[in-house]
């Protein structure tokens, strides 16, 4: 998405969801690239350029990716397609470490379901169904 003038550290925190902090941080290690300035006021300006980088590197970042792996992608994409054999790897390691970290929440969320089942059972003195879920619950806690 194209943006219709630079935008401010401010508009650029709000819209990547970085901190103005973090932003001035990726700058200064070199994620960033080079920020343009307001001549009159100093202030950055971030141009689509650096808005299209700063939207991959949120996107990356919200996915997991360690500030390390945010190095890496970086390097590689200024390769090019150079590149693309290990951006494709890098993409396909992050991909396999979502899918684990969905199937733990997966889990998680049906411990949860069935505790909150086991409860409604014994404050319903509902027993047969109490003792079932507590078994289910125990299968759960096996695939933790």
């Amino acid at each position: 998405m194209t943006t219709s003038a630079p935008l401010s550290i401010q508009e650029m925190a709000q819209r990547s969801g970085f901190s103005e902090p973090t932003l001035r941080y990726y700058e200064k290690t070199g994620l960033l690239g080079s920020v343009d300035r307001d001549e009159a006021t100093g202030h950055r300006r971030y141009d689509d350029a650096t808005v299209a980088r700063v939207d991959a590197l949120a996107c990356l970042r919200s996915s997991g990716v360690s500030v390390d792996g945010l190095r890496r992608y970086v390097s590689l994409v200024e390769q090019g397609d150079d590149a693309a054999v290990e951006l494709r790897q890098l993409f396909t390691e992050q991909a396999a470490h979502v899918a684990a970290e969905i199937e733990r929440l997966r889990v998680r969320h049906e411990y949860l379901t069935l505790k909150a089942r086991m409860w409604d059972a014994r404050a319903g003195g509902d027993t047969d169904s109490e003792e079932e879920t507590v078994e289910r619950v125990k299968d759960v806690l096996q695939r933790f």
